[in-house]
């Protein structure tokens, strides 16, 4: 008999006990802005397509000692920048909102703006759900701001196909909780 038992039978047991996540299984919680100029609404993020939850990396210092490289663990390093692919309603009002927020942070029109930095009430709320719809995790984006209001494409020979458009947002760390 084998030493590893990671059969087929092993596989399906397994799998019937925990089940697997599913890429549906997440939704968009809320978006908010620390001044409550931007609050995206249940109504709006409707409209969200998806996100990805975002890793957690630890850095890593590497000390020589007699010739020997130790790595040794240090702080936490995040991506900084997530990003939501949101589909476009009729009359773009998510998007411009989203835009409003971008001019809020720097006006190129008359050069000035909020470009402080982001607040920890300025966040994003993340939930991975189950196949009921409840809860298994919360991850917060904490500290967020507008980096990029993405594109949106349009062709006369289309299909009729909803548009979409990308946030690129900026933050600054991440908590979780899990349920």
């Amino acid at each position: 008999m084998p030493d590893v038992r990671q059969t087929i039978t092993d596989f399906y047991r397994v799998a019937q006990e925990r089940d697997f996540s599913r890429d549906f299984q997440f939704r968009v919680l809320n978006i908010q802005n620390a001044d409550g100029s931007v609050v995206v609404t249940e109504d709006d993020l409707v409209y969200a397509r998806g996100g990805t939850i975002p890793g957690r990396e630890v850095s890593e210092n590497t000390l020589s000692y007699m010739g020997l490289d130790f790595r040794i663990p240090g702080s936490i390093k995040y991506a900084g920048s997530y990003d939501i692919e949101f589909l476009c309603d009729t009359n773009d009002t998510l998007r411009n909102l989203m835009l409003s927020w971008t001019r809020d942070t720097f006006d190129d029109a008359t050069s000035t703006g909020n470009y402080f930095m982001a607040k920890e009430t300025s966040i994003v709320d993340l939930v991975q759900l189950d196949t009921q719809l409840e809860r298994v995790a919360q991850y917060t984006l904490v500290g967020v701001y507008p980096k990029q209001v993405g594109d949106v494409t349009y062709t006369l020979d289309g299909t009729g196909a909803p548009v979409t458009f990308t946030m690129t947002l900026g933050y600054h760390y991440i908590r979780s909780e899990t349920y």
